[in-house]
C-alpha cells in the first residue's frame, strides 16, 4: 500500500525526533497538573507584555509568572501554560493566580508573583516567602 506525502512527512518527522532525543509531548501532557511543589516565592510589579502576549501590570494585577522549565512551545504565546493558574498555598493563606509570564531567573521551584498577588500571602517587605506549596491548575 502507497504512504500518502503527509503519512511520509509525519514519519519522517517522527523518526528525525526519536533519533535527536526529541520529545514529542502532547499540549496536555506538557503542563504537569496538580502536582504540588514547594519552594519559594518573590515578586515584582514591572508593566509589559507578558510572555502570552498580552499586556500586564504587575504592580496591579493578580498574576504568576513561571520558571522557562515549564514552557514548552516555541512561541510562547501559544504555550498551554498560558491557559492555567497555579495555586499558592503559605501559612494557611490560599491565592490562584494565572500563569501570564515566564520568570528568566526562577528555578522550576521558584515562583513570580506580581506584588498583589505577593500581598495575599505575605508583606511585601519580605521579598521572598520560603516553604510555598504550589501546583499548576485549571
Amino acid at each position: 500500500m502507497p504512504v500518502s506525502r503527509r503519512t511520509h512527512s509525519v514519519l519522517a518527522m517522527t523518526l528525525a525526533a526519536a533519533v535527536l532525543g526529541v520529545a514529542q509531548a502532547s499540549p496536555a501532557s506538557a503542563v504537569p497538573i496538580g502536582k504540588v511543589r514547594q519552594g519559594k516565592a518573590t515578586y515584582y510589579n514591572e508593566a509589559g507584555t507578558g510572555a502570552c502576549g498580552k499586556p500586564l501590570d504587575a504592580a496591579t494585577q493578580m498574576l504568576v509568572a513561571v520558571s522557562p522549565k515549564w514552557w514548552k512551545a516555541a512561541n510562547p504565546n501559544r504555550d498551554p501554560l498560558c491557559k492555567v493558574k497555579v495555586r499558592l498555598t503559605f501559612r494557611g493563606k490560599t491565592i490562584t493566580v494565572p500563569v501570564r509570564d515566564k520568570c528568566m531567573e526562577c528555578g522550576p521551584h521558584h515562583i513570580d508573583l506580581s506584588q498583589p498577588a505577593f500581598a495575599k500571602l505575605a508583606d511585601p517587605s519580605k521579598g521572598v516567602i520560603h516553604k510555598v506549596k504550589w501546583k499548576f491548575v485549571r
